[in-house]
């Protein structure tokens, strides 16, 4: 949804095709020949150029906004969250997530340890954002649209949000700042 939250923000025209990945139309030949990996999202950029990744994607369509900050410090840190949500919060937060809600499982049958580091993550994301409104300099980025995705749903996987105040302030403000409904 972060891709489409970036573009929705952005005024740009696209065309959104759902994509079911528990239909197995991921692992289509159709689909593998776009996107090798399988996965979701993938965007076809109007010159027949193929891209992945949902980061790489709002990558690509944040450049020269200010979505992503022009200070070489700022901008090297807004990648640091990007990459911290791809290995330290997604897995965590976004696994038990699907496991709880998609795949119907009870929270006695879910891995302890993703739970804890799914704690984990959000005590970070906590800490960080006790001291400042966005994850990094004084406006959202590209930073605040990544993390936010399985963040406010986070209560889907049973992590209850209320423990976070100032997360859930923080929601409040990206949902506001990229039109998220």
């Amino acid at each position: 949804m972060k891709v489409k939250w970036l573009l929705d923000r952005l005024g740009l025209d696209y065309r959104w095709i759902e994509t079911d990945v528990m239909s197995g139309v991921t692992r289509s030949p159709e689909f593998l020949a776009l996107n090798p990996a399988g996965q979701t999202p993938t965007v076809v950029l109007e010159d027949g150029r193929v891209l992945a990744q949902s980061n790489a994607i709002i990558g690509y369509f944040g450049e020269g906004t200010a979505f992503i900050p022009a200070d070489a410090y700022d901008r090297a840190r807004m990648y640091e969250w990007l990459f911290w949500e791809q290995y330290s919060h997604e897995p965590y937060i976004a696994v038990v997530r699907f496991q709880r809600l998609l795949a119907g499982k009870r929270p006695d049958e879910i891995e302890p340890r993703l739970v804890e580091r799914g704690h984990a993550a959000l005590a970070r994301m906590e800490a960080a954002l006790s001291q400042a409104d966005w994850l990094v300099g004084a406006g959202p980025t590209l930073a605040d649209l990544a993390l936010v995705a399985y963040t406010r749903v986070a209560h889907e996987g049973d992590f209850d949000l209320s423990a976070y105040p100032a997360i859930v302030a923080w929601i409040a403000r990206v949902e506001d700042a990229f039109g998220i409904r």
